[in-house]
């Protein structure tokens, strides 16, 4: 006979797949997790929801079905080994950003004291990442979107990041010269793709998040400069990209930096650029 929780979870698999939601199982053993408060590969044999837990269950499958992020849902994400909270007002970190924190990470661990900069932080979480896998890194965030700096506040507050609200355009100029590593998850959707975004990003990550002019560079031109600024001779930048700017991201950076690569995801596909300021 089965039980309570894999009915609800056989019901919720459905709504969520007819919805258009890409991992239906997944999504609906998160949120029964989520609400009973027992682990995912326990579900079967250990959940028991009440009455009030399934009401909650299914009022949950019903906004994820209508595509609101599952993030959003449960309140937070993992990111590499931390957890994040995100929800309305700012965007959701993807599991691709990871590699890009591993890469600054990875270089920041060859250094005694390393400074780093994290630029459109967002929810904040390659800072945590940062410092939480880097204890002797001194990290510095800015984001300009208002909402998503509380909740970078929220996510940084006692981890020594220094956290600011502005514009990366012309933030941090008591650092020029003296960084080790910048980093970034920018906007760049070009403007005119917005029917090729996924709905949970178009209708519920902020715009600022998303959209970088027409050819969604604009945000990396600017990362270009400011990193240049920033960054001490021998210094490193890196930055995602979306997986169509394999070769346009790096051509941001062709003209005075050094060792300018592009990565792939793990699915093989590109997905961030890295460049080293020249030795003078």
């Amino acid at each position: 006979m089965r039980t309570q929780a894999e009915r609800l979870l056989e019901q919720a698999t459905a709504e969520l797949a007819a919805g258009g939601v890409s991992s239906p199982r997944h999504d609906a053993e998160v949120l029964l997790s989520h609400v009973t408060g027992v682990p995912r590969m326990m579900l079967i044999g250990s959940a028991k929801p009440h009455g009030m837990q399934v009401q909650q269950f299914n009022d949950l499958v019903a906004a994820r079905a209508s595509r609101v992020p599952l993030q959003h849902l449960t309140g937070s994400t993992g990111f590499r080994y931390v957890e994040v909270e995100v929800g309305p007002g700012v965007f959701v970190p993807r599991p691709e950003t990871e590699l890009l924190a591993g890469w600054a990470i990875d270089h920041a661990k060859t250094l005694d004291s390393p400074v780093v900069v994290e630029l459109c932080a967002g929810a904040g979480a390659i800072s945590l990442s940062v410092v939480h896998e880097v204890p002797t890194a001194q990290v510095h965030a800015v984001e300009l979107d208002e909402s998503a700096f509380e909740w970078a506040q929220r996510n940084l507050v006692g981890t020594g990041v220094d956290l600011r609200l502005g514009d990366m355009a012309d933030a941090f100029g008591d650092l020029d010269g003296q960084v080790d590593i910048v980093v970034a998850n920018p906007p760049y959707i070009p403007l005119d793709a917005w029917e090729s975004v996924a709905p949970e990003a178009r209708d519920h990550d902020p715009a600022l998040a998303l959209w970088s002019g027409d050819d969604g560079l604009d945000a990396m031109r600017v990362i270009d400069q400011v990193a240049w600024r920033l960054l001490k001779a021998g210094g490193v930048v890196g930055a995602e990209h979306a997986d169509a700017q394999g070769e346009s991201a790096p051509a941001v950076f062709a003209a005075r930096w050094a060792d300018v690569r592009d990565h792939d995801d793990l699915a093989g596909r590109p997905r961030f650029v890295t460049a080293r300021k020249p030795r003078r």
